[in-house]
């Protein structure tokens, strides 16, 4: 009877506890409803808003291209929708940015209070190291791979064989290759988040070495453009970034426990 009275009037350790107490499933589900709801909300306002500024996100964006070709040549389109729909796809994408400080607000106050102190802490430390990488491989194709690839494709025109590029499809290649290396920064976290996991152990990435070599430049391959400059942009990132998630894995793994 002691022990018992002794463990209910004993205050909760917020290291030990959730936040809040226990949610009924369907109650959990209004929660999500609610909150998905007020998320999908903000991001169609922000396309409807954001369309209004995607010609100068337009211009901003071509400038590797621009840069690259001869002077006062002009960028065309094949179809008549096709500036239109191009508008379109960047509202949708910056949309996503835009709103995001609403959507991860709506998802952080759905999960945080099911989380103990320390997992609360974890997740956001590896959900905003994820953002800055996120935008680092992003930064780095846009100001170092874009250039680079750019001139190299250009170079082969000719004066009987010029380049008039289309506004769908440089779109097209330019989010995928930010989505390319955005992802592929995201190797550090990757690393850290199984070795913490204990779904694999330092020593035995260490030991693979050899074939991550190999299946970073199959992937780089699939990613990028069929030339040898991006793919080798790409790899190259990838396996240093793959050695630079395992030593902080390691440091991670001897630092004391406070």
């Amino acid at each position: 009877m002691s022990r018992s009275g002794t463990r209910e009037n004993a205050p909760l350790d917020e290291d030990q506890e959730p936040v809040s107490p226990g949610m009924s499933v369907l109650a959990h589900l209004s929660e999500l409803r609610r909150r998905g709801t007020i998320a999908i909300v903000a991001y169609a306002v922000g396309v409807m808003v954001l369309m209004n500024f995607s010609q100068p996100v337009f211009e901003f964006i071509s400038q590797p291209l621009r840069a690259a070709l001869p002077p006062d040549t002009p960028l065309v389109f094949l179809n008549a929708p096709d500036v239109f729909f191009t508008y379109l796809k960047i509202a949708l994408v910056l949309s996503l940015f835009a709103t995001a400080p609403v959507t991860l607000y709506q998802f952080w106050a759905f999960v945080a209070p099911g989380l103990y102190r320390h997992e609360r802490q974890v997740f956001a430390a590896y959900f905003f190291g994820s953002l800055a990488l996120l935008l680092v491989g992003g930064a780095f194709a846009f100001y170092v791979v874009f250039p680079l690839i750019f001139q190299f494709f250009l170079s082969f025109s000719t004066d009987t064989i010029q380049a008039m590029p289309a506004v769908k499809e440089y779109l097209t290649l330019v989010l995928k290759l930010l989505f390319a290396f955005g992802m592929s920064f995201q190797i550090p976290i990757i690393i850290m988040l199984l070795v913490r996991l204990n779904i694999v152990d330092t020593a035995t990435l260490a030991e693979q070495r050899r074939y991550v070599i190999v299946w970073v430049f199959v992937f780089a391959a699939i990613l990028t453009p069929p030339d040898i400059i991006s793919q080798v942009l790409l790899g190259i990132p990838m396996l240093l970034l793959y050695e630079v998630g395992l030593l902080l894995a390691k440091l991670k793994k001897t630092a004391p426990v406070e």
